[in-house]
């Protein structure tokens, strides 16, 4: 153990090197406001794309996504397909917000957002947004950091003192050297993680005896009933079936579904939260780093889709079945081996254990052959969590800075104070953060379930910024508040306050298992969409149209690629209907019935994971064609010229916006 734990404590200090040194140079460089929040919008191609990919895949990937694939087996594994849900949105999204903030200096999106519509109230919002994306999110993987080296040290650091210890030098560098210094940190951690996830696969598929084995014990396991679902109502093992498209019980979401969680809706509605990774308000950011939106088609593409595809829909499906075959998954184990396949239960029984202890389980076995890699990988880990953290410090920081203070206390605050203030943000959301993961990992679990499903609740009103000029002021702003209170009351987090109050609604968390980030999207969508029809107006339809009129002259189609627009929007919605939709349900048994065996399964694998491997290579052709086939992610056809002298803070040849009066 201790050879063990010199090693883990060696890395760790390799790595947190690593992290100051950028955080003092990012300070050194960081001149202006501009520089410190936006890295002067300087950010290159190749930083871009790791640190981008870094922060969308965060140390849940790494911790709990094998983890929940053991508990629900493939049915969850359709969720590995965030890797292309999640830059789905940057698509749509990221290149148009990159052409308005270079043309008129934004640093946030509030200030973009209150431009546009002209009114505070979105920007406020938007605020709110990334402060409860932020701290709950910041405390998950805090605390899940904490966690980690608990069990990688065998108890010997607690895990409230490692979390706090490992969250003080994340927000050091942070705090001194703003968005530049997340972005270089964030290229290492991003080849850390993926290497991690990777490593750790072939740990998993090395303990249960090679590819031969793990099929073996997959074909055992998917003829019984063990897991935690059952069967399905069709009679398959819930491991290898979707439990259809949608489930309606008689108490709305309150009673356990049958055959499993993950119906085709649940799916979709889920993944839809994922996408909301990077409609936060903490990407817009993001985008406005850049010099150019050249880096954003190849992260979207190849590192996301096609690189961070492939290990999840590989090798953390080998982790997540190969745990139930190693004895994670006691009953699970029994039926394999019962069958005559000779596995080892090398894993201990995680019945009611919190599913994060799988990765670290995993790297514990070779703490006494390899003590080294179990240092290497507590470091791939804790830089996987730590990408996302930090990015959010950041630019949670910049909001609280530019769109709070900035704009409501200090107009004229100078470049100076603006970092100060920016770095007091970053101290402030750590220390929120920290205090609820130590006092209360209840609260933190309630307020972590509306992250992502927040995010994606900016989705209407980015729509209306890029592409929709009749989405108005009005509409964004109650559709966004409508949205946020319809996710807070499909979540615990709402649940719970009815509870306090005495009440108990008719409807539980996720009701028809459909996710809160579809219920929010949904009451989102309709009063956004009934609010504009009822408020157009004439005189804000032509402000308006200034910021599309400058995006069609920039962003517009040739005429030898219109015609292929048909065709982008039927690709679009086909993939989004069969891989992550209602017609996910196909993959149950197109190739081979899920009790088949390897002798009837098409593909020598289960029929629902050939489905999965399948649509992941159909999705990378689709965010092919999307990003660079219908120019959605590349570098406009024509110059995007600034109409500010210091990024954000006076304009030359137009008068001020609202958010530099």
């Amino acid at each position: 153990m201790a050879e063990k734990i010199y090693w883990l404590f060696a890395f760790v200090g390799l790595y947190w090197a690593y992290c100051m040194f950028w955080g003092v140079r990012g300070a050194r460089r960081a001149k202006t406001a501009s520089d410190y929040f936006v890295a002067g919008r300087q950010i290159s191609t190749w930083v871009f794309v790791l640190a981008a990919t870094a922060t969308s895949f965060s140390g849940w990937t790494f911790v709990g996504h094998p983890g929940l694939v053991y508990r629900d087996g493939f049915q969850y594994a359709y969720a590995s397909f965030y890797a292309i849900a999640i830059p789905f949105t940057g698509v749509l999204f990221l290149k148009r917000q990159w052409m308005l903030g270079k043309r008129y200096g934004y640093v946030t999106p509030g200030e973009m957002l209150a431009d546009y519509f002209r009114g505070d109230g979105i920007r406020i919002l938007t605020v709110l947004v990334a402060l409860l994306f932020s701290i709950p999110y910041l405390g998950i993987q805090l605390r899940a950091s904490g966690f980690l080296f608990n069990v990688l040290s065998d108890g010997l650091i607690p895990i409230d003192v490692g979390m706090w210890v490992l969250s003080a030098v994340v927000m050091i560098y942070v705090a001194s050297g703003g968005l530049r210094a997340v972005a270089y940190v964030d290229t290492v951690q991003c080849l850390l993680l993926a290497a991690g996830m990777v490593i750790v696969g072939l740990i998993a598929l090395d303990a249960v005896g090679g590819w031969s084995a793990l099929r073996e014990g997959m074909a055992a396991l998917a003829r019984g009933d063990a897991g935690p679902w059952g069967r399905t109502a069709d009679g398959h093992n819930a491991y290898f079936a979707i439990p259809g498209v949608i489930q309606y019980t008689a108490g709305f979401g309150k009673e356990t579904p049958i055959g499993g969680l993950w119906t085709g809706v649940m799916v979709l509605t889920y993944l839809m939260g994922m996408m909301g990774i990077q409609s936060a308000p903490a990407f817009t950011m993001w985008a406005f780093g850049n010099n150019n939106p050249r880096p954003f088609a190849p992260q979207q593409v190849w590192a996301s889709s096609l690189g961070i595809g492939a290990i999840l829909i590989f090798f953390t499906a080998i982790q997540g079945m190969g745990a139930n075959l190693l004895g994670a998954m006691p009953d699970a184990h029994r039926a394999v081996t019962d069958a005559g396949v000779a596995i080892p239960a090398l894993l201990p029984d995680l019945v009611g254990r919190p599913e994060d202890e799988l990765v670290p389980l995993y790297i514990n076995l070779i703490g006494d052959a390899a003590p080294w890699l179990v240092g290497l990988l507590a470091v791939c880990a804790l830089a996987a969590m730590q990408s996302t953290v930090a990015a959010y410090m950041s630019t949670a920081g910049g909001m609280l800075t530019r769109d709070l203070y900035k704009r409501y206390l200090n107009p004229r605050a100078s470049h100076t104070t603006q970092k100060l203030f920016g770095r007091i943000g970053v101290l402030t959301i750590v220390l929120s953060a920290l205090i609820v993961a130590t006092l209360s990992t209840d609260a933190l679990v309630l307020l972590g379930g509306l992250a992502v499903a927040f995010g994606f609740q900016m989705w209407p009103s980015l729509a209306g910024v890029t592409w929709f000029p009749w989405i108005t002021r009005a509409g964004a702003t109650w559709g966004l508040a409508a949205g946020l209170l319809a996710v807070s009351l499909t979540e615990d987090f709402g649940l719970q306050l009815f509870a306090l109050l005495g009440l108990d609604p008719p409807w539980g968390r996720w009701p028809l298992t459909i996710h809160s980030a579809g219920w929010g999207m949904a009451f989102n969508l309709l009063v956004c969409l009934t609010v504009s029809a009822l408020t157009q107006d004439a005189g804000e339809r032509a402000h308006r149209m200034k910021y599309h009129d400058f995006l069609r002259a920039h962003a517009a189609l040739p005429l030898d690629k219109r015609k292929l627009v048909p065709l982008a929007w039927l690709l679009a919605v086909a993939w989004l209907f069969f891989a992550i939709g209602p017609g996910a349900v196909f993959g149950n048994d197109l190739f081979g019935a899920p009790d088949a065996g390897i002798e009837g399964w098409t593909f020598g694998i289960p029929s629902i994971w050939a489905w999965q491997i399948l649509f992941w290579g159909l999705g990378v052709g689709m965010m092919w064609f999307l990003a660079y086939k219908m120019e959605m992610s590349t570098v406009p056809a024509r110059e995007v010229e600034a109409l500010t002298d210091d990024f954000g803070d006076g304009f030359l040849d137009m008068e001020p916006s609202a958010s530099n009066r």
